[in-house]
């Protein structure tokens, strides 16, 4: 339950490609506070990347929208269990440059293309390919790029609770370490997800946070848009 439900939104163009790791991959990166949940056995490394659309002051009439695509995993900490952001890449110049002045956030400025290559005009809820382009545009850090082509293939599911997708996507919960250790909440209705296929063309998120590239294909996943309240980041006490 949110303390107070801030900005709404709406997400959209989902892409989650997940990865399995050996969990002291992931253990030596975390802050103290935080510790690696598995699945399994296994820790998990993914790669989301999506469309935050019509982002709003809850009850105002406009948003702002701009893709974002981030690097996580997943953790037990302090308020409970959740994902850890490496980073969060945005094409938000604006929004990046507040999350790194007020928190110290590993927010970092991206210049991004989402578009449907297979059809002029596309509504939200059609399927169809989606292609997103990344490349990091943020002075004195280092370069990441992301190209990618995926495309929902199998009908609608629902995360069953206690399966690895549930795990992988029912998270309200995150971490990220800036200036001290900060969470956030968030809202929404369970996720719809389809299998998915994709051409991932370029992706070095992992190299740029250190990471050596995972063996094997990910798991992918296509989420079907979905409407998120969030709240305020808070430090972690």
């Amino acid at each position: 339950m949110l303390e107070r439900r801030v900005l709404e939104m709406t997400w959209r163009d989902g892409l989650f490609c997940h990865w399995p790791v050996d969990p002291a991959v992931v253990s030596g990166t975390l802050p103290d506070r935080l510790s690696v949940a598995t699945h399994g056995g296994d820790a998990y490394l993914s790669v989301v990347a999506f469309v935050m659309d019509d982002i709003r002051p809850r009850g105002a009439p406009v948003g702002l929208s701009f893709p974002e695509l981030n690097l996580r995993t997943y953790v037990e900490g302090p308020d409970g269990p959740g994902v850890y952001f490496y980073n969060l890449d945005a094409d938000d110049r604006i929004g990046v440059e507040l999350a790194r002045r007020l928190f110290a956030l590993p927010y970092y400025r991206a210049e991004m293309d989402v578009s449907h290559p297979a059809t002029a005009k596309r509504s939200e809820s059609a399927g169809g390919p989606v292609r997103f382009t990344s490349r990091r545009a943020h002075p004195g850090v280092p370069h990441a790029r992301f190209d990618a082509t995926y495309e929902p293939t199998g009908e609608a599911l629902a995360a069953e609770p206690g399966s690895l997708d549930a795990f992988l996507v029912e998270n309200y919960r995150f971490y990220a370490e800036g200036n001290r250790l900060y969470r956030g909440e968030i809202t929404h209705e369970p996720w719809t997800l389809r299998a998915a296929t994709v051409d991932l063309r370029a992706n070095t998120l992992f190299e740029a946070n250190g990471f050596d590239r995972p063996d094997g294909d990910p798991i992918v996943r296509y989420a079907e848009p979905i409407d998120v309240s969030a709240d305020r980041i808070r430090s972690v006490c």
